[in-house]
């Protein structure tokens, strides 16, 4: 239960760490622009993830927390 939300969390914000390293590492040589918009879709990631997490799930017991 709590270990699928922890995996998507993680997920995400993996998926963050490596756009904005990309971005900054490797796409930058190649494309400014493209960089700076792989910066601000990462950028949204955190709170989305946030969401992910604490979204509660059918088979939750959530009274009992």
């Amino acid at each position: 239960m709590y270990g699928r939300r922890r995996r998507r969390y993680f997920a995400l914000m993996g998926l963050c760490l490596a756009l904005f390293v990309g971005a900054w590492a490797f796409v930058r040589l190649w494309s400014v622009p493209l960089a700076i918009a792989m910066c601000l879709v990462a950028m949204v990631i955190p709170p989305v993830a946030a969401v992910v997490a604490n979204r509660r799930e059918p088979d939750d017991r959530w009274w009992d927390e």
